[in-house]
């Protein structure tokens, strides 16, 4: 018996999807946040004269550079309340996902902060600046330009991981559209409304950063 495609059931449930969707963003902003101010931090420390800070931080990136994304909401959900710390679901995927982009901005920082000419830093020194000033004022916005391009993949590759808060029952995009396809048994319906707006957002965001991106210069 042949399959007869059939949205009704999407349509009826267009509200439950794109607020599933915005969730999901919403994550990814919070997320890509924390992980871009941790990222800032460690890219510094990696690029310090101080060898154990420069190992401490090299250990973490390789740790959770390495570890599947899915494993570290599991161990943050489930396995942290076991020693005490107790989280909401939100809650926890969100460190979860902080602390994995944390490790890939690092990385996307750092290739920036040594991309920026070291005469730049030599005419910062020349008028006087401080260190914390050239730090602050000279170094990090062109770091931060420099890494537009990766932190933007970041977010959106951020973005799409967040169907991952599917697994300890987070009502984003790719919840939703699961529960559409248990209640309805419409699997193709619920999955292709899925990826058309997972695909949809994706290109909008990359369209927004590519437009961003020409407005600055590049040094």
């Amino acid at each position: 018996m042949g399959y007869t495609l059939n949205f009704d059931v999407v349509w009826k449930n267009l509200d439950r999807l794109f607020f599933g969707l915005a969730l999901g963003l919403g994550l990814a902003v919070v997320a890509i946040a924390i992980g871009a101010v941790v990222g800032v931090l460690f890219a510094f420390a990696s690029t310090s004269r101080q060898g154990l800070l420069r190992a401490v931080v090299s250990g973490y990136v390789t740790l959770i550079r390495n570890t599947p994304i899915l494993v570290i909401v599991l161990i943050v959900y489930f396995g942290l309340p076991q020693v005490g710390i107790r989280l909401g679901k939100i809650e926890s995927f969100i460190f979860s996902l902080a602390i994995y982009a944390a490790a890939y901005l690092t990385e996307v920082f750092r290739a920036g902060l040594l991309s920026v000419p070291s005469g730049v830093v030599d005419a910062g020194r020349a008028i006087g600046l401080k260190a914390r000033h050239i730090a602050l004022l000279v170094i990090f916005p062109i770091m931060l330009r420099n890494s537009l391009p990766a932190l933007g993949s970041t977010f959106i590759s951020l973005f799409k991981d967040t169907s991952l808060a599917a697994a300890i029952a987070i009502p984003e995009l790719t919840f939703e559209a699961r529960k559409i396809n248990v209640e309805t048994f419409r699997v193709i319906e619920a999955w292709l409304s899925a990826t058309v707006l997972y695909v949809a957002t994706c290109s909008l965001m990359a369209a927004g950063l590519r437009h961003l991106e020409r407005r600055f210069p590049r040094f």
